[in-house]
């Protein structure tokens, strides 16, 4: 859809839909379970969008040199959105009740849908907004790839993109990545918890710390990129050093963590291992636009339905593995050997050439 009817648009109605679910959800949850699950997963359909848009939007609004960033600061404003809901939540539940976040968080999401239509564009070129000069300055930094023509249907599409590695190296590379996000941002209020003997509200501030510093790491690792792109490095070399540190590093910071003694300790590993793994977002995530310029909001739908199903995978079963076998380490343990895997694939078989 993203592909096909432009960013802006399949942007809009996400985030339109996954504002009603947000409101509707204290409604269904006192009407019934089954109502609850509907809107859940009308909300997880909706946020689905995000991503893909977001990535045919940066392909066609930035030139090479300038994307890293660019996706630095988007990412920062969704790590900035995970200190919010974890910090502010429980304060608004405890002033106004339970419904009060909903209410919120959906009013500003349907807020930013009037803002957005308003002002962004599929493509610069037809922004009010963009002068002839910088429409110049974008164009001169895109590859010669990045034109909208020659697109090919979805089975010829994908009767290309799967037998070809560096395709299977960000499928791969996506899997690992959400596998530790969500094993992060679901468990380690629990883990600070059980482990560490922290109140569960106290917890909330040791687990929105790291996302905060995230928000900075992720602009540091769009900056860093762009400037070894213009200092004439390779762009495969650039994502692949990206990519080893997003990875390499979290690996190690969650081996380490295993030997963590107290909250202040623990939560200085965790903001080490978050703010590295914003490196991957010049790394694989940019990755996506060298491989399929013409269709990388479809290409970034299927790595992140992958990714999606990886975080369903560790969020759960991080409960019943930890139940098993009594400690947390060993799941940690299991998500770093992950890291290291993933990082050695990617650096073996990922490629900045264009693949379809």
């Amino acid at each position: 859809m993203a592909d096909k009817l432009g960013g802006t648009r399949v942007m809009a109605w996400g985030v339109a839909l996954w504002s009603l679910a947000t409101l509707l959800t204290p409604w269904a949850a006192n009407h019934s379970a089954a109502t609850l699950l509907v809107v859940r997963a009308v909300f997880g359909l909706a946020e689905g969008v995000a991503f893909p848009a977001m990535n045919i939007l940066l392909s066609r609004w930035f030139p090479i040199h300038e994307r890293a960033r660019a996706v630095g600061i988007s990412m920062a404003g969704f790590q900035l959105g995970n200190v919010l809901g974890l910090c502010l939540t429980p304060i608004l539940m405890s002033l106004v009740g339970i419904s009060g976040p909903f209410v919120l968080w959906s009013a500003l999401g349907l807020l930013w849908t009037m803002v957005w239509i308003y002002g962004v564009a599929n493509d610069p070129k037809q922004s009010p907004f963009v002068s002839k000069l910088e429409l110049q300055l974008i164009q001169a930094g895109k590859t010669a790839d990045s034109s909208h023509s020659n697109r090919k249907n979805l089975s010829q599409l994908l009767s290309h993109l799967l037998p070809k590695r560096p395709f299977w190296a960000i499928v791969f590379a996506n899997f690992t990545n959400n596998w530790g996000y969500f094993v992060l941002l679901s468990w380690m209020p629990i883990y600070f918890k059980t482990v560490l003997n922290v109140n569960l509200r106290e917890a909330a501030w040791f687990s929105a710390i790291p996302w905060g510093v995230m928000a900075v790491s992720s602009f540091v690792a769009g900056s860093t990129s762009d400037y070894l792109t213009k200092a004439g490095y390779s762009l495969i070399l650039v994502r692949k050093i990206m990519q080893s540190i997003g990875f390499v590093g979290p690996g190690l910071s969650l081996l380490c963590l295993n030997y963590a003694t107290s909250p202040g300790i623990a939560s200085i590993i965790l903001t080490i291992a978050l703010s590295l793994s914003s490196f991957t977002q010049a790394g694989y995530f940019l990755n996506i636009q060298d491989i399929a310029p013409h269709s990388a909001g479809l290409v970034h739908g299927i790595t992140n339905a992958v990714g999606t199903l990886a975080a369903i995978i560790s969020t759960i079963g991080a409960g019943y593995f930890v139940e098993w076998l009594g400690s947390f380490k060993a799941f940690l343990t299991l998500t770093s050997m992950l890291y290291f895997a993933a990082a050695i694939f990617y650096n073996l078989y990922a490629t900045a050439e264009r693949v379809v």
